[in-house]
């Protein structure tokens, strides 16, 4: 998998695409995220892990970005959004897709449900996506 921890950002994929977010343009930032969630949220077959980790890194990302959202604690978050350069108002419309992508990254026919109930630890990176769902108002 990948994994170093239960954070949104504690993978691979996800760390690959914080990486890709920081290096594109301040005024692609919004649409790359939007693809990452619409392409988990709109999978009708079984979820691929990658496609599931990046959505749930980028749902992180619009949760950050939310004027009364959280701090952002993660260090491996991207480093535009931990340095506060994010164009909120952009990222806000994301909110409701934002949800949709996690709540198809926990349900059934996913492969990162599955990775992380066969660790044991399907309770534990729930709890870890609280905070960032609770942001989004979910």
């Amino acid at each position: 998998m990948g994994a170093w921890g239960l954070g949104p950002f504690d993978n691979d994929d996800a760390a690959d695409w914080a990486n890709e977010l920081d290096d594109a343009a301040p005024e692609d930032r919004a649409g790359l995220t939007r693809a990452a969630l619409a392409e988990a949220a709109d999978e009708a077959d079984y979820l691929d892990l990658e496609v599931a980790n990046t959505a749930v890194a980028a749902a992180a990302v619009v949760a950050l970005t939310r004027p009364d959202g959280m701090l952002v604690e993660d260090a491996h978050a991207p480093d535009f959004v931990k340095a506060g350069e994010p164009d909120a108002a952009a990222f806000d419309a994301l909110v409701p897709l934002a949800l949709r992508a996690l709540d198809r990254v926990v349900a059934d026919e996913s492969e990162w449900r599955d990775v992380w109930e066969e660790a044991g630890s399907f309770d534990d990176v729930l709890a870890e996506l609280g905070p960032y769902r609770e942001a989004l108002g979910g």
